[in-house]
């Protein structure tokens, strides 16, 4: 890696013609991560590429439930039945998800993954589950049951307690490899993880930032707003990316941890914050708890921004909360 940095270092800031954009994408996590970066030359793009998916593949070995092999199915295999020691940075994320657990009172929880399952959308595209399968899931979900200990690690407080990555482990996966774009000296970066999780490291040259869409819901060809991000996040969540109708009613992947049962009355939520795990987790949370309280969410957190979209029934279908970026229609 010194090696990488000493001739990324020279690459990034020697004479010659102004930096472009490079782009390239990899998979993992589930989705496709891309990247565009300002650099001097192809070469130089190819070992940050490289570099910053190698960081993005450490955190899917951290945080996956897809692998048995991660450090995330470890805690979930063994912590039902005691202490499981783990490792400064793990601690450090549950620390954090436990905190916004409780800021949201519990609209953002770190231990969604039974109900995930009960609902089908753990592998599959989702299923009306029986009452009986709702409460059995609802009783091992609760980010109280959740103990964290810098000395003795992580524990929870009844078997089948399932920690779930998926409205925080690609926004984090983007922070870390964001960081290590900068150390190598990138300036000018925009990282993107599906299209729902995006980090904009600096500006292109010559501009203010980086220019991203946010789509309308209900037509996704057409857009909502437009940002121009700069050394910030922006997240999405929606209620089209997973769902299945039962009857005349669609339910999203997107749960209510409290009830056991998918949101209702919003569409879609995008939020901007400082870091992505952090727009990542207030983009679910505020889809969760809608409008009013939403935003009194989006109030406590320093540089956050949302777009609120709800499903029609409301008096006001589109609510910003401290936006910056232009509401506007295309066809």
């Amino acid at each position: 890696m010194w090696a990488a940095t000493v001739l990324l270092g020279a690459a990034l800031s020697g004479a010659g013609a102004p930096a472009v954009q490079f782009a390239d994408s990899h998979p993992a996590m589930g989705t496709d991560f891309s990247i565009r970066i300002c650099a001097r030359d192809a070469n130089a793009a190819a070992l940050l590429h490289e570099a910053a998916f190698r960081e993005i593949d450490r955190i899917d070995d951290l945080l996956s439930n897809y692998l048995p092999t991660s450090e995330l199915s470890r805690i979930n295999q063994r912590a039902g039945a005691g202490w499981v020691r783990t490792t400064p940075e793990m601690l450090g994320l549950l620390e954090r998800a436990e905190d916004f657990s409780r800021r949201s009172d519990g609209a953002f929880d770190i231990t969604v993954g039974p109900l995930m399952r009960a609902w089908g959308f753990y592998r599959g595209t989702g299923r009306l589950p029986t009452e009986a399968q709702i409460d059995a899931a609802r009783a091992r979900v609760g980010w109280s049951r959740v103990r964290v200990d810098r000395a003795r690690g992580v524990r929870f407080s009844r078997p089948g307690v399932e920690l779930d990555p998926g409205a925080w482990g690609k926004g984090y996966a983007l922070d870390r490899a964001a960081a290590v774009l900068r150390r190598l000296g990138v300036e000018a970066a925009l990282l993107d993880a599906g299209g729902s999780s995006i980090v904009a490291l600096g500006a292109p040259p010559g501009a203010r930032g980086w220019t991203v869409r946010v789509p309308d819901p209900e037509a996704r060809s057409r857009t909502l707003s437009v940002v121009q991000l700069c050394d910030a996040s922006l997240s999405t969540s929606g209620e089209r990316e997973r769902s299945f109708r039962a009857g005349e009613r669609t339910f999203s992947h997107i749960m209510d941890p409290r009830t056991g049962r998918p949101v209702q009355g919003m569409l879609q939520t995008t939020v901007i914050a400082p870091e992505a795990a952090v727009s990542d987790v207030l983009s679910t949370a505020v889809f969760v708890l809608g409008v009013r309280d939403g935003r009194r969410l989006l109030a406590s957190v320093e540089q956050a921004s949302g777009l609120l979209v709800t499903d029609g029934r409301a008096s006001a279908r589109v609510v910003s909360w401290r936006w910056p970026g232009n509401e506007e229609r295309t066809p």
